[in-house]
């Protein structure tokens, strides 16, 4: 992965069903684009983990409009907890000095046996600067 200036963070809640009721011991892992490992996680009784650090570019480069290369980093999350259905959100988009929050809720495979080798995924459409 390319050095980068400036450091931005992801922060994750994995809870289940519209309830949400805090998902404990959730793997939490989050990769480059390119599958170089950044940082694993393991959610709390409250389903929370202590914050990601993600190198991103200086905030300068989000500050004005068409910037010539993107002002934020791209990385991968990978949820996973025995018994529940696996969700991945791809192409996350990390700013400098900014915390993304990513909300899991994570469905029972008791609700959905035939699902049991399924994974969810997110795609974040690029954004529009």
């Amino acid at each position: 992965m390319i050095r980068l200036p400036s450091t931005g963070y992801i922060l994750v809640h994995a809870y289940e069903s519209n309830a949400m009721l805090p998902l404990e011991n959730a793997a939490i892992s989050v990769t480059a684009t390119d599958g170089t490992a950044i940082a694993l996680r393991i959610t709390d009784r409250n389903g929370l983990i202590d914050p990601i650090e993600i190198p991103v570019p200086d905030k300068s480069e989000s500050l004005s409009p068409n910037p010539p290369e993107r002002p934020y980093a791209l990385v991968n999350l990978f949820a996973r907890l025995r018994g529940y259905e696996q969700i991945e959100s791809e192409n996350l988009q990390v700013f400098a000095d900014t915390t993304t929050n990513q909300e899991l809720m994570f469905i029972p495979l008791s609700e959905m046996p035939q699902n049991w080798d399924q994974t969810v995924v997110f795609d974040t459409p690029p954004q529009n600067l």
